[in-house]
């Protein structure tokens, strides 16, 4: 192995061109950078985030839940732009201690409930509208199963894979094969179980399938760090073909829209305050 020029100093200290892409934003402090209360609508369930993976995992399952015919899922969706740093305003820390997109406030409790992390606000309106999580004990374990595998796996997706592949100032083999070697072993170790199960849970859509699908079923289908030919996800049929089951959902489709803020215009719905935002998106498009 080449030595590396690099040497870490005794004691680490930031710098502020620290972090490549995000570095205008990674600092390693925590708490408000600024006072800014955060906007609030008519529904019970406030949502504030951004359409990254992590972000459409929530509006996807709200989309989901109204879909099913559960009113009181209704909700509003702020948008914080993280490179505008709106997760560090004192608002948005107050909802989310560290900072991290989604966070959600449920109003239909007194005191109302904040929850944050994706995981856990998938989990929790799971539980309040009884929706999307398997009842039978069996069933139900074997969703948190794959629910805790994504909180887990993700981040080596995110962080390591799609930041030194995607992001990071300067090409570096050794953390792009360390992330690349991980990342096809979880495609593997999802293409081995979808081989025989048509989701994550058996025969049942659930928030399983709903908190891996933004990573890695978009990933296996083109959508994620532009990686899927470096990746041959063409070596994961199985993935692939849940991966576009989920993507034909109209759920789905709605979901991935809101609080987005990139790609084509028809994509594209800022806030969602309403269901009729849709439509007026798409006749605002015409």
């Amino acid at each position: 192995m080449t030595k590396s020029p690099y040497t870490p100093e005794k004691v680490w200290q930031w710098q502020s061109g620290n972090g490549g892409k995000f570095s205008s934003i990674n600092r390693p402090t925590a708490g408000p950078r600024f006072n800014k209360s955060l906007p609030a609508g008519k529904h019970p369930l406030q949502l504030y985030s951004l359409a990254t993976p992590n972000g459409v995992k929530v509006t996807i399952l709200l989309e989901e839940l109204l879909e099913k015919g559960i009113a009181d899922a209704e909700y509003n969706a702020f948008l914080i732009d993280i490179m505008e740093e709106d997760h560090f305003s004192s608002g948005f820390c107050d909802i989310n201690p560290n900072s991290k997109i989604p966070a959600l406030i449920d109003n239909s409790q007194q005191p109302a409930i904040r929850v944050f992390e994706s995981g856990a606000i998938l989990l929790y309106l799971a539980e309040k509208f009884s929706a999307f999580i398997p009842k039978p004990l069996h069933l139900r374990t074997e969703c948190l199963n794959w629910l805790f595998w994504q909180m887990g796996s993700a981040p080596i997706l995110g962080g390591g894979f799609g930041h030194f592949y995607a992001y990071a100032p300067e090409k570096l083999q050794y953390p792009i094969d360390r992330y690349t070697m991980e990342v096809k072993r979880q495609l593997d170790v999802l293409n081995i179980h979808l081989q025989d199960n048509t989701y994550l849970c058996g025969n049942e859509y659930t928030i399983a399938d709903i908190a891996i699908w933004p990573w890695y079923g978009v990933l296996v289908t083109g959508g994620l760090y532009d990686a899927a030919e470096f990746l041959n996800v063409d070596a994961y049929p199985h993935v692939q073909r849940w991966a576009k089951l989920i993507s034909t959902r109209s759920a789905v489709k709605r979901g991935r829209m809101v609080n987005r803020t990139w790609g084509e215009d028809s994509e594209q719905l800022h806030e969602r305050h309403q269901a009729s935002d849709f439509d007026l998106n798409t006749q605002d498009k015409k």
